[in-house]
């Protein structure tokens, strides 16, 4: 198929088209809810240099501050060993384990040269409701495939941080993790036994390289405006990352949309919504195909927290805004403590559908499920219990959703510990993983 320009293609979604028809609400169910608690900490390999057996010494709610108190058990900054922290990508591996991903660690690459980038497996047991981590793999680079000075560039083992990538999805190709990062956007590859880079790989879209402003060629002094050379927005770099159900396919999904210099606004569709751009990629050679898609969010300020395909066309997606906690809970008539400033008020699971949708399209989004609005007729939940029957996942980032079988599904959180609170006034969120009854989303499709 001809490959069209990026110009070419946003002005190919300006066209008319056919009335888009609105996404069908379905209802979820609470089977099980397992957690993790927050302060979880796993030691740093015993050849990890000193800089890297503690964390947290360089970040106070995201600002760069050296922390001199000695390290804590997890209760205050900084911590001896590592976070397992917040999930950012899921991937089941059986009937009960996961391979699950912790992200770039506290948020920025300022403040984060000491977390490291590692993936787990994990068990969640919804009978007793705890979460058993059983193996975490430390990613590293001593073969220098990174083409950049990452921060630990004087050792040895060359063990990967927070300062270097910001890890947000990821899928198992073999004996091999591919990862999605949104710094770049780059694309990384690792032996899966041992978490060594293999591969390193840049964004391509239209045959154009893609840049976010934290891009290591990127020289710029306000990073966070379009003018500076980039064309993908700061910390918007890959979230989603499918792929196909015989694992021949990739699907990268961005969490922002392009600058259209042309028009001087980042892509829309057709009807006006932004568009994230949905990417493909050959699994085995990664190679990118040129063709892409788009993903349409409902508001300019959503983003995306994962992305799973279920069948040959269809996946699920999480669609999310900003806020965190129970709305019941928001603040009024001019509070400003013991209440939620910003509670939650968009968190959806939508299933889409792509068979049929030409590249330069816009992919359908057939129907969802609202997290703040689940239903718990047996009291299933664990935390968050309500006395109405209903649970909500009122947190400000939800980054993992796969498929566990025909009818159920699951979802996770980033807790983005130590500093994301929205499950409880005053309290730091856990790690927590939910198993959802959803058949009728699981069978609906656009066809």
């Amino acid at each position: 198929m001809r490959r069209l320009s990026l110009m070419a293609a946003v002005s190919l979604l300006a066209l008319p088209g056919p009335a888009v028809a609105e996404a069908i609400k379905f209802d979820a169910t609470l089977i099980g809810h397992a957690i993790l608690p927050a302060e979880t900490l796993v030691p740093a390999p015993p050849d990890a240099p000193a800089a890297l057996q503690t964390s947290g010494k360089f970040t106070t709610r995201g600002n760069p501050a050296r922390i001199k108190d000695a390290p804590s058990d997890g209760a205050t900054l900084p911590f001896n060993g590592q976070p397992v922290q917040g999930f950012s990508g899921i991937k089941r591996t059986d009937e009960s384990r996961y391979y699950v991903l912790t992200d770039n660690g506290f948020g920025s690459k300022a403040n984060s040269p000491d977390a490291m980038l590692f993936f787990h497996v994990v068990a969640p047991n919804f009978e007793t409701g705890e979460v058993v981590l059983e193996q975490t793999t430390f990613l590293s680079d001593p073969n220098e495939v990174v083409p950049f000075v990452i921060t630990m560039e004087g050792s040895d083992t060359r063990y990967l941080t927070g300062a270097d990538f910001d890890i947000e999805g990821f899928q198992i190709v073999g004996d091999e993790i591919v990862i999605g990062d949104e710094f770049g956007p780059y694309v990384i590859v690792a032996d899966l036994a041992t978490g060594v880079i293999k591969e390193f790989h840049e964004t391509f879209v239209d045959g154009e390289l893609v840049k976010s402003p934290d891009h290591y060629t990127m020289r710029v002094s306000n990073p966070d405006k379009p003018a500076s050379g980039a064309t993908a927005r700061r910390s918007r770099g890959y979230e989603g990352f499918a792929a196909s159900v015989d694992g021949s396919t990739l699907y990268p999904l961005l969490e922002g949309p392009l600058w259209n210099e042309e028009a001087g606004d980042w892509e829309r569709v057709a009807d006006g919504r932004v568009g994230f751009r949905l990417l493909e990629m050959d699994a085995k050679t990664r190679e990118w195909s040129g063709n892409s898609w788009f993903y349409p969010v409902e508001a300019e300020n959503h983003a995306i927290g994962d992305f799973n395909m279920i069948d040959e066309t269809r996946g699920l997606v999480i669609e999310r805004d900003g806020g965190q906690g129970d709305a019941e809970l928001a603040c009024k008539d001019g509070a400003t403590e013991n209440c939620f400033s910003r509670p939650a008020e968009f968190k959806r699971v939508y299933l889409i559908e792509m068979a049929g949708v030409a590249p330069g399209q816009p992919i359908h989004k057939v129907g969802y499920i609202n997290l703040l609005d689940i239903q718990d007729p047996k009291g299933e939940a664990r935390q968050g219990k309500r006395d109405d029957g209903r649970f909500t996942f009122p947190f400000v980032t939800i980054e993992n959703v796969d498929r566990v079988d025909a009818d159920h599904i699951i979802v996770a959180n980033d807790n983005n510990f130590p500093f994301s609170i929205g499950r409880a006034l005053g309290e730091r969120d856990d790690n927590e993983m939910i198993l959802l009854h959803v058949p009728d989303l699981l069978n609906a499709s656009n066809q």
